[in-house]
Formats: C-alpha cells, sequence, structure tokens
C-alpha cells in the first residue's frame, strides 16, 4: 500500500511540472534619473517570437489592453501618461471585430514622475496585459514591480 501511495505522490509531482504555463513575454522594471528629482520610469516587455501584447488604447470590445497602475506614493507626482515607445502594428482582427493596436517583439512604457524634496522612496505598481499568437491568446496577467527611486 505505501509503495502505491508513494508511486501516485510521485506521479502527480511530475506531472505538474508539465502543466506550468510558460509566459511568451519578460518584463523589465527600471528608472533613469533624468534631472534633480525627475526619473523616467521604463516599463519593457520583451516578447517571444509570434507573439504581441495590446495598446493601452485598445478599443472596448477588443482584446485586454495593457493597464497600468501606479500605486499612491504621497512623494511621487505622476507626469501626464504612459508612452509607448516601440513598433506600433495596427489591423482589424476579426477573432474580436474591432481595429486592434499591438506590439510585438518589444515594447517599453515610459512614464516621467517627480520626487518631493531630494529623498529616497520606491514607486510600486503593477501591469496588466494579454499577449496573442496567430492560434491562441494567454488569458491576462498582472505583474507587480517595485522601483526604487534614488
Amino acid at each position: 500500500m505505501k509503495k502505491i501511495f508513494f508511486l501516485v505522490i510521485i506521479l502527480c509531482i511530475y506531472s505538474s511540472g508539465f502543466a506550468q504555463v510558460k509566459s511568451p513575454v519578460t518584463w523589465t522594471f527600471t528608472a533613469m534619473k533624468k534631472t534633480t528629482g525627475v526619473y523616467e520610469i521604463h516599463l519593457i516587455a520583451t516578447l517571444e517570437k509570434g507573439w504581441h501584447t495590446y495598446s493601452q488604447a485598445t478599443p472596448a470590445g477588443g482584446p485586454v489592453p495593457v493597464t497600468i497602475t501606479f500605486t499612491r506614493n504621497p512623494l511621487l507626482t505622476l507626469v501626464g501618461t504612459a508612452k509607448e515607445v516601440g513598433k506600433m502594428e495596427q489591423h482589424d482582427e476579426p477573432l474580436f471585430g474591432v481595429s486592434v493596436k499591438q506590439f510585438s517583439n518589444k515594447v517599453d512604457f515610459v512614464q516621467v514622475v517627480k520626487v518631493k524634496g531630494n529623498i529616497k522612496t520606491v514607486l510600486k505598481g503593477n501591469i496588466e496585459f494579454m499577449v496573442c499568437n496567430d492560434t491562441q491568446c494567454l488569458p491576462p496577467e498582472t505583474k507587480e514591480f517595485s522601483i526604487s527611486l534614488k
């Protein structure tokens, strides 16, 4: 009986390794100091060949757009909204019935922030996104980030 129990446990552990879905996007989160108290925040998505993610300006009824949410920090002020830097592709998507804006390979979401005073702080938040290729779309994901501003 013990042998059967251990065999079942080992098979469950072994098979669970194959059940994990590898994400075709890698995120990097960095800050570049521009002037005293002013930083450019870079949220960079690097996508595997054949995959794409969608613009923040994706119309309703389409795929899930990239949505960036910053955690409130009284020491920081956001300047404008995040800009999308990358090669944007736009086309009619029959699956969703709308014209979509998407990025393949790489896209950099750039947000300028101002720090109140000459202090160290942290910018936290999350980014929600969806990725698709020519045959499938993966469920939306949310990645948290924390970036030190020194």
